[in-house]
């Protein structure tokens, strides 16, 4: 049967998630029901989508009985809440990154999901590309050597971002929207936490971050130097250099479709989107929802590819790194 997807939010990230879901097999995945904070929203998204029910709540969606599993795609300040809501009703949960935009509440959903033994999962959607798998057994074959140095940098000049990324009542935050794909990238290849953390940068007219340089020390002589910004164009690139070699993602590491390797450049084809995305790549958020349905077939409540303790670890360091820069976020 195919894991049936409920859809809580009628935004952006959600319209693209809706893409990559189109990208996959009917008979594996099907949209059942979409909610939003509007009736009329979650109408005309579901119209857009050929998804048969729309909520104007996300109560509604929860108590649907007809759901399997619910993708989150509201905004992170909103994600404890319909996280729990989804939880507590027995839903496995696909929640958008940044998870929480705090360790503590990380921890509480991470500690609900494991006591109603429900599956939960950052959507980190970086961490299912076959090009970023493919990276990983390049490094555990040794073909680099011992890996020593990280380096990942993402940024975009927006003069209209959206007025949740720069409101730090509603958790506005750099590192929290642009900051978690490089801290994430550093996480999965080293897989503990930093022993010491260091930024610099500068934050917007409100208080919120807007730049940082990020230097993570971890054990064994071994360091990650990460940059990220919502108002610079930054490469978008990220390098694994380790004591035989290099391995480098080109532009767009946070959602590739290119490796370079010690011997050759490995392409990885994206499906073709049956609609325009908002978002770059965003097709390949079908990668995710298949993760995700694998595990929940398989009986897995978290992913291998994502799993729960690296979610906790990069709420930790996203904390570090927006405290350390004198964000007022945590003061709202």
């Amino acid at each position: 049967m195919a894991l049936r997807w409920g859809i809580a939010s009628a935004g952006r990230i959600s319209h693209d998630f809706m893409v990559g879901l189109k990208a996959l097999p009917e008979t594996e995945h099907k949209t059942v029901a979409v909610a939003a904070r509007s009736l009329q929203s979650a109408t005309e998204f579901a119209q857009t989508h050929d998804i048969p029910t729309a909520y104007g709540s996300y109560e509604e969606l929860a108590g649907d009985p007809q759901v399997d599993v619910v993708y989150i795609g509201n905004i992170t300040a909103c994600h404890k809440d319909t996280v729990l809501l989804m939880l507590n009703n027995g839903k496995p949960v696909l929640c958008e990154k940044s998870l929480t935009a705090s360790p503590q509440d990380t921890a509480t959903l991470i500690k609900t999901a494991k006591e109603k033994n429900l599956f939960l999962m950052e959507a980190v959607w970086t961490r299912c590309f076959p090009a970023i798998i493919q990276l990983r057994k390049q490094i555990a074959s040794g073909v680099i050597g011992e890996v020593k140095y990280v380096q990942a940098n993402l940024g975009f000049r927006n003069p209209k971002l959206p007025g949740h990324m720069t409101d730090p009542k509603l958790k506005g935050s750099n590192i929290l929207e642009v900051g978690v794909y490089p801290i994430n990238f550093a996480t999965m290849v080293f897989g503990e936490r930093p022993e010491s953390i260091e930024t610099k940068g500068w934050l917007t007219d409100s208080g919120v971050d807007e730049f940082a340089a990020i230097t993570l020390k971890y054990s064994g002589e071994r360091v990650a130097q990460l940059t990220c910004s919502f108002n610079l164009n930054l490469p978008g690139e990220a390098y694994v250099i380790g004591t035989e070699g290099t391995l480098k993602l080109p532009q767009t590491f946070w959602c590739p479709s290119k490796l370079e390797t010690p011997s050759g450049v490995l392409e990885f084809p994206l499906p073709t989107p049956c609609r325009p995305t908002v978002f770059v790549n965003s097709v390949g958020l079908c990668y995710e929802a298949e993760e995700v349905r694998k595990c929940i077939s398989q009986g897995k409540l978290e992913s291998e590819a994502m799993p729960l303790e690296h979610s906790q670890i990069v709420s930790e360091i996203a904390k570090t790194v927006i405290e350390q820069l004198g964000s007022c976020i945590y003061n709202n």
